[in-house]
This record gives structure tokens, sequence and C-alpha cells, in this order.
């Protein structure tokens, strides 16, 4: 997987990456469990999850599931459905006017694929979400992800590889069905 790293288990890296999942998973579970008019609170949460006050045009609809929280970046005016889970230890990036739908997942983390390899820590990769991106429901993003600005991600679509910009991508591990810059 490309820009892939590890984290070695029995690091400084490692205990802080767990000690933080468990404030963040703290913190998602108080926001997950306020009155959905409380805008205020759900943004003041949301502001110590992410470290830093979320985008004032961010719509967000718990309940909302994050790992870690300060590799999370928001753009402007995104909005964000029910039951995401955003797992952030190797960075996620969502540009500006995007819509994500219900039960998305968006991973960044995951395990060596050797046998033998699988329990020396985990192995990170970013995902980086360009503008104007529209993710239907139940999507799920693989860690080392690109998907380019424009495109829609049907839902159920489980996408492995990166996604050209301007393409309409369906089904496990994607297939294009067409190009948007494409004459009809």
């Amino acid at each position: 997987m490309k820009n892939e790293r590890l984290i070695p288990r029995r690091t400084p890296e490692s205990r802080e990456v767990a000690e933080r999942t468990q404030i963040v998973m703290d913190l998602t579970s108080r926001l997950n469990v306020l009155r959905h008019s409380d805008v205020d609170t759900r943004a003041e949460l949301l502001g110590e999850i992410l470290g830093r006050p979320a985008p004032e045009t961010l719509t967000l609809y718990p309940p909302f599931f994050c790992d870690y929280g300060l590799n999370l970046e928001f753009g402007e005016h995104v909005f964000v459905n029910q039951n995401c889970s955003f797992y952030d230890i190797g960075g996620i990036t969502i540009g500006d006017h995007t819509m994500i739908g219900p039960g998305v997942t968006l991973t960044t983390a995951g395990h060596p694929v050797q046998p033998g390899e699988r329990f020396d820590g985990i192995t990170v990769a970013p995902i980086v979400i360009d503008s104007n991106v529209w993710i239907g429901a139940d999507v799920t993003v693989t860690p080392g992800v690109r998907i380019g600005a424009g495109s829609v991600i049907a839902a159920g679509t489980v996408v492995a590889k990166d996604v050209p910009p301007n393409c309409v991508v369906s089904g496990a591990g994607y297939i294009t069905r067409r190009n948007l810059d494409a004459a009809p």
C-alpha cells in the first residue's frame, strides 16, 4: 500500500496512540448521547476530539465514531450523516463541499499482511477525499486511498484503490461505471 508505515508495538508512539484512542472513545461516547438539538455541546466535544475547533460549516450527525481525532481534517461545508466511523490514526482529509452518507467507514489503519508480522504493530496510510465528493451509504474506504474531486461513490462500495476525479464508481473494490467528463 502506498504511503504505508508501521507503528511498532511497545514504542512511545504506539503508547501515545493507545492513550489518545481511550480519550477519544470517551469523548465520542459523550457526543453520541447528546440530544440532537444540543448543537453547542456537540461543537465543543468535536473540538476536543479534533484538538481544534471544527469548521462552523461542518454538519455532523451522531452517532459518530473515530479513534484518534487529531489527524481528522474537515473542509468547509462538509456533511456527515449518522453512524459514520472515521479511524484517522493515519490521517483523513475531507475536502470542501463533500457529502458523506450514513454508515460510512473511513479506515486508515490495519496490520501487516504476513502472518508472522501481524502482531508487530499497526500499519497506517492516509485517506484523502478531494472537494465536491459524494460518498453514499455504507461505503468503506481503505487505507492509502485518494478520491478525486467531483466523484460519486455508490452505496455499499468498498474503495480499495484511488478514484480519479469526476467518476461514478460502485461495487466491491469498485467498478467504474462512467466518467463524468466524457460526453454521454
